[in-house]
């Protein structure tokens, strides 16, 4: 499809109910797509508007599509109480570079994902699943605010099976329902707590703005170096090109030179964290 503006049809084939505030819903593409990791889509919602999002299904050259969306404003809130399966949408994409995946390669990969940012990294895990023998380790550091706010829960035992791959959960009160560890997410990131080789590694990084800044206060403080700290700064993402200059970080734009920024590209501007 040559006209980035106009969307591509799907129908809603499945919609799965992930926590109290997040749904997976469940595409099927009208033509073949493809996408990499890390790269994001505007989902048009007819009569409502759209609104960005990456997918968080395996990527590649595909017919069928997830996309997990936490329930947040106007499209979003279309989305969780209006949609259903059958319905007709469209989606505008895919945008942006996605994950620097040829630069991993041969290294020890560290994830760290908050809430609903789990989403747009399933895809990034999915994908180096697809290539496991290309990288020495696998490890996910993932948070939420409670048990029941987790992503994915019924594949995290698939996850931990595949090889030198580990996962490590926490969330962020004490909660009945819970023994594990309890911390907000860099808790998991501590020296005497962190089993990567921090030399001979890439981390990436999704989850609400705030916990990015933290994560990567912390990532730098035991041992990390910018040019190794990816983040998936998702902020005011519109057009997809460049041209609404809504989402830029100092001289780049988040919609065409990211999402998944390098932190050595962007941490030298005032407005990183907002």
């Amino acid at each position: 499809m040559d006209n980035i503006y106009y969307p591509r049809g799907t129908v809603v084939t499945d919609i799965k109910e992930d926590t109290p505030t997040i749904k997976t819903f469940h595409f099927e593409l009208d033509e073949p797509l493809t996408y990499k990791a890390g790269q994001f889509m505007q989902l048009t919602v007819p009569g409502i508007g759209e609104a960005p999002f990456t997918p968080s299904s395996c990527p590649g050259e595909v017919r069928e599509m997830e996309i997990t969306v936490l329930q947040t404003g106007r499209v979003t809130d279309a989305l969780h109480n209006e949609i259903k399966v059958g319905d007709r949408l469209g989606l505008r994409g895919p945008f942006g570079k996605g994950y620097p995946m040829e630069r991993f390669a041969g290294k020890e990969i560290l994830i760290v994902g908050g809430g609903v940012g789990l989403a747009p990294l399933r895809s990034l895990i999915y994908a180096l699943f697809d290539r496991i023998d290309d990288f020495k380790k696998i490890s996910i550091c993932y948070g939420a605010k409670t048990p029941h706010d987790l992503c994915f829960r019924d594949e995290f035992d698939e996850w931990t099976k595949k090889p030198n791959t580990s996962l490590n959960l926490t969330i962020d009160n004490p909660h009945p329902d819970w023994d594990g560890t309890v911390g907000l997410v860099t808790c998991l990131l501590e020296k005497e707590r962190i089993d990567v080789d921090i030399k001979n590694s890439y981390v990436v990084s999704c989850g609400p703005e705030v916990m990015l800044k933290f994560v990567t206060l912390k990532l730098m403080d035991v041992g990390f170096k910018a040019n190794q700290i990816y983040l998936s700064m998702n902020r005011r993402m519109s057009c997809g090109i460049g041209k609404c200059a809504r989402c830029n970080i100092g001289p780049y734009y988040l919609c065409k030179d990211g999402p998944d920024m390098c932190y050595e590209d962007i941490k030298d501007y005032p407005n990183v964290f907002e």
